[in-house]
């Protein structure tokens, strides 16, 4: 099965690489000794200081595989790659149908953060925005119902 490429700005693959970094060199360690210290105090067996160091143990390694994962599929973005329309990686100042602005980052579903701007290529809106010019206007079905915006401006 192929897997599908993971969008990421220079930022966001940086923040990765370096939550990577830190799970593995740093709370790999830390866990392993909570480990071993769970284990001398009290066993292995109905011991619950083992059992929950086994299950973060477990948590970081899949948070690890995760990470090596997304990292092996990405693609790095770059804003500006679209000759003036929106695209990935793209910032887009819009107007709404009540005269309010909105700036929103076109970022991969990787790195969303509706509440900062960063919304996803997938999301009703950011699909909508994408290949739009300046002036143009996007229509979105969102869970609140149709939203119309115009765009004011591409960077």
């Amino acid at each position: 099965m192929t897997q599908r490429p993971i969008y990421l700005t220079e930022e966001g693959l940086k923040k990765y690489q370096e939550e990577l970094e830190f799970l593995r060199t740093v709370r790999r360690r830390e866990v392993a000794e909570a480990l071993k210290r769970a284990a001398e105090v009290g066993g292995t067996v109905d011991n619950a200081e083992y059992e929950a160091a086994k299950r973060e143990q477990a948590r970081v390694e899949g948070r690890i595989l995760e990470l090596e994962n997304l990292l092996k599929t990405a693609l790095l973005i770059a804003p500006g790659q679209a000759g003036g329309a929106v695209g990935m990686g793209s910032t887009v100042v819009v107007e709404d149908q009540h005269g309010r602005r909105f700036t929103y980052q076109i970022v991969g579903s990787a790195e969303a953060e509706p509440a900062k701007g960063k919304i996803s290529n997938e999301s009703p809106i950011g699909r909508a925005l994408l290949g739009l010019r300046p002036g143009d206007i996007a229509q979105a079905q969102t869970p609140g119902g149709v939203v119309r915006l115009k765009v004011l401006e591409v960077r």
